[in-house]
C-alpha cells in the first residue's frame, strides 16, 4: 500500500496538539505508513526536532517545509489575515511536485479509526473532498451559502483531501490574493471563506459524522440519526473527531462531551514524547 501523506500547517504554539494528533493517528491506524508534511515559517529547530523524534518512533516520514515569505509579497496580510491562512489553499505550490495527493488535518483533531478509506476516495474530478457541518448549524450553512454566493454547501476547511496535481493547474495565488483584497469586509472565517467562495463547486462532499465530526454537536448527531449515532457508534465509526470553535479541550473550562477523551490521548502523547526524548 502507498503511504498516506498528511499535511499540517501551524506555528510553535500548536506543537503539543500536533503531538496528540500524531499519537491518535498511530494508535488507530496500525500497520499504516504515514508521511507528515509540515508547512511552517517560524517553528524553532527544537520544536521540529521533537516532531521528528515522534515521527521516527512511529515509523513515519517527516518533511518540514519552511514557507518562503516571497510568495506572499502581493498578498493582503494583517493580524486578521495572517499569511498562514493561505498555506492550505496554496499547498500545491508549497509541497514537492512529486506529491499528487495529500490529506490536510487541523491540529485540533483526534483520529479514532482508519483513514485509508478516505485516502483512497475517488475525487471524481474535484479539487478537494471536505465535509459541511449540518444539523444544528444548517441555518449557518444556508446563511454562509448566501453570504459568499458559492452555490454549494459551506464546507469546513479543517479536513481536506486535496488533488495537488489538479490544484497546480487550477489554483493561482494571484486569484486568492485578489479575492481577499476585494472582499475583506465579507470574510468572517478567512481561510474557510476563501475555500468556499472560490472552490466550493469543486469540492466532493464527505459525511461529517465519519470524516469531520464536530465535537460540540453530539446531541445533534444523535438527533439527526434517530439515536443511532451514540457514543459507541462514534468510537467504532467516526474516523476524525474535530474540536471546532473557540472552546478547546486543552483549555480550562471545556464542557463538551469528548474533552475527557482528548485528555486521554494528550496523556499518551506526553508519555510518548518523554519516552522518545530519552
Amino acid at each position: 500500500m502507498d503511504a498516506i501523506s498528511i499535511l499540517a500547517a501551524l506555528d510553535e504554539h500548536y506543537l503539543p496538539q500536533l503531538h496528540v494528533l500524531l499519537t491518535s493517528l498511530r494508535l488507530n491506524n496500525p500497520g499504516e505508513h504515514m508521511d507528515l508534511y509540515l508547512l511552517q515559517s517560524a517553528v524553532s529547530p527544537e520544536g521540529l526536532a521533537g516532531v521528528e523524534r515522534l515521527c521516527a518512533a512511529f515509523g513515519y516520514g517527516f518533511f518540514p517545509v519552511r514557507v518562503d515569505d516571497a510568495l506572499f509579497q502581493g498578498a493582503p496580510v494583517s493580524r486578521q489575515y495572517p499569511k498562514e491562512m493561505y498555506y492550505r489553499l496554496l499547498a500545491s505550490r508549497l509541497l514537492p511536485d512529486t506529491l499528487d495527493r495529500v490529506l490536510y488535518l487541523d491540529p485540533d483533531i483526534l483520529v479514532l479509526n482508519p483513514l485509508r478509506p478516505l485516502w483512497e476516495t475517488d475525487l471524481e474530478g474535484n479539487l478537494f473532498a471536505a465535509a459541511a457541518h449540518t444539523g444544528k448549524t444548517e441555518l449557518a450553512n444556508s446563511v454562509n451559502r448566501m453570504r459568499l454566493n458559492s452555490g454549494s454547501d459551506y464546507y469546513n476547511s479543517g479536513v481536506l483531501l486535496m488533488d495537488l496535481a489538479a490544484a497546480r493547474r487550477e489554483i493561482a495565488p494571484e486569484e486568492i490574493f485578489r479575492y481577499v483584497a476585494d472582499h475583506k469586509k465579507e470574510l468572517l472565517l478567512p481561510d474557510q471563506d476563501l475555500l468556499n467562495a472560490l472552490y466550493g463547486r469543486r469540492i466532493l462532499p464527505l459525511d461529517d459524522a465519519l470524516w469531520n465530526y464536530d465535537a460540540r454537536n453530539y446531541n445533534n448527531y444523535r438527533l439527526r440519526s434517530a439515536g443511532a449515532h451514540d457514543l459507541p457508534w462514534v468510537m467504532e465509526h467516526t474516523a476524525i473527531l474535530h474540536f471546532c470553535g473557540k472552546a478547546k479541550p486543552w483549555k480550562p473550562g471545556y464542557v463538551y462531551r469528548f474533552g475527557v477523551l482528548y485528555h486521554h490521548y494528550a496523556q499518551l502523547a506526553r508519555r510518548a514524547c518523554q519516552a522518545y526524548r530519552a
